[in-house]
């Protein structure tokens, strides 16, 4: 064996050794660190007229969302989440379904005209009372949750790698969620509030950060806010670790 093909083998497993524990050393930061997840959050909210237990009380259905151009096809996957969410942080709150919800309202009659609504609000951000009120009639509840998913982009950035391999990669995902809960006998807005979150991960896995994940987060925070009885206990929203506000 030549000394030329002796330094290509001795290079060759250099590279690997070097490969090898970089490896070591980058998964053994990633599980130190609580597989460097990062969550930053901001939001706000303002309650108009819905008081602690009025949702225990009255019930909340949840109808179909509304979203930016490119998303649309979300909207079911928003709300189901989000009511998925609802009936864990606050077991308490009879809470009706997107899916459950639109069954009753066709079942009734009423789809034309829950149409139509959804095209003055896109108009004017107004739900019209006298629809507001035929639907809740028909699905036995006073309150009614609008969400719009007003932006979420997802992606990737290569943070360290080696002989041409990517070892470690940040995968984010940004959100804005905007929460509206209706008073349909009255046909007010009783309660709003909006969040924003930036949600990163540093992973050696190749999946992104999903839709899923970060709805499930910021409606962990916006429930939270919701009016609550004195002594119920408030929603955990410390679920990611690295959450920030």
């Amino acid at each position: 064996m030549g000394a030329d093909s002796l330094r290509l083998d001795g290079a060759a497993r250099w590279r690997h050794a070097v490969l090898i524990i970089l490896l070591l050393c980058s998964g053994s930061q990633l599980l130190g660190c609580g597989a460097g997840t990062q969550v930053h959050v901001k939001g706000s909210h303002q309650t108009l007229s819905l008081e602690p237990g009025d949702l225990e009380a009255y019930g909340l259905a949840f109808i179909t969302p509304s979203t930016v151009t490119g998303q649309e096809e979300e909207k079911q996957a928003v709300a189901f989440t989000f009511a998925n969410v609802l009936k864990q942080e606050r077991p308490g709150i009879r809470c009706m379904t997107l899916p459950e919800t639109l069954s009753v309202i066709n079942q009734a009659g009423y789809a034309d005209a829950y149409h139509q609504m959804y095209l003055d609000y896109r108009n004017t951000g107004i739900f019209k009372r006298d629809t507001l009120l035929k639907i809740s009639d028909a699905i036995k509840t006073k309150y009614t949750a609008q969400l719009k998913l007003q932006g979420f982009d997802q992606g990737s950035m290569n943070r360290f790698g080696a002989l041409g391999l990517r070892l470690i990669e940040t995968k984010y995902a940004t959100l804005r969620l905007f929460f509206q809960i209706w008073d349909a006998a009255e046909g007010t807005i009783a309660w709003e509030g909006v969040h924003e979150l930036n949600y990163s991960v540093e992973t050696l896995d190749e999946r992104a950060v999903t839709l899923q994940t970060v709805i499930e987060q910021a409606a962990r925070e916006l429930i939270s806010n919701l009016p609550q009885e004195p002594g119920e206990d408030p929603p955990d929203t410390s679920s990611a670790p690295g959450t920030t506000r």
